[in-house]
């Protein structure tokens, strides 16, 4: 069974993160876990039977025929063959009446996108635990002022609270990236770290869309000087410097026009 560049398909094979995978998560008899790209089935195997349900979302058709091959016959395991940025977590949720624990070596080329569409799901989720390009997971977690931080530290960051966890060499895949890996835990909180405003997800994307830009020329689009200034910042600094709070106090001050 061949990895296809079109999913983005690194199957991890070693056994001793695997292994760590699953003390990290900590999988408990009550838990409703959710596998996402579950591959050739490596994890998989070892998460069953170890939470009252198992369900996988594997977009391969040739890789889901093998799943169900391996594991179909498994008391409380349900494979999706389906994309996961279309999957609907709130309505598992609901079918196997708990929050969803989700775990998966996730797609690499559609990473961003992925975690946005998880995180609209929050109220419906307990936990996350994901491997991802190095790089992501750096930005995930990374503060304010640093080279990492941006838009996706941002937007995640009412919802979650991100912990790295351990780094993963290529070795561990077939076939190999050229990439380091990493496996970070993001916690849902159980109330967002701070009120979001409607205009959130568009003043960080445009205070982000040009790094080099002060924030009176990178949100000049939304909000003028003054409108910056009555929300207690600094027209003049740079918008990597700001916290997620403070990108929340700056929407609250947009107008839609």
């Amino acid at each position: 069974m061949y990895a296809r560049k079109r999913f983005g398909q690194h199957f991890l094979h070693d056994r001793s993160v695997l292994e760590r995978i699953v003390r990290e998560l900590e999988p408990q008899t009550s838990d409703a876990l959710l596998e996402i790209g579950p591959g050739r089935g490596a994890l998989t195997e070892r998460l069953l039977g170890r939470g009252q349900s198992l369900d996988a979302v594997e977009i391969d058709r040739d890789l889901s025929a093998l799943l169900r091959q391996r594991f179909g016959s498994a008391p409380a395991f349900e494979l999706h063959e389906a994309d996961a940025l279309e999957f609907d977590f709130a309505a598992l949720a609901r079918r196997r009446g708990t929050r969803l624990r989700v775990i998966g070596n996730l797609p690499y080329n559609i990473s961003t996108p992925l975690l946005f569409h998880v995180a609209a799901a929050h109220e419906h989720i307990t936990d996350l635990h994901v491997m991802l390009q190095k790089e992501v997971i750096d930005r995930i977690v990374a503060a304010p002022g640093s080279g990492e931080y941006g838009r996706l530290t941002v937007m995640l960051a009412p919802w979650f609270e991100a912990r790295r966890l351990f780094d993963v060499g290529p070795g561990a895949f077939t076939p190999a990236p050229r990439v380091w890996s990493a496996v970070a835990r993001l916690t849902v909180r159980r109330t967002p770290a701070f009120e979001v405003p409607h205009a959130f997800a568009r003043t960080v994307s445009a205070a982000f869309s040009q790094r080099r830009k002060t924030l009176r020329n990178a949100v000049r689009s939304l909000m003028d000087v003054e409108a910056i200034a009555a929300a207690g910042i600094d027209p003049g600094v740079r918008p990597e410097t700001l916290s997620p709070a403070q990108f929340a106090a700056l929407a609250a001050h947009v107008t839609d026009k």
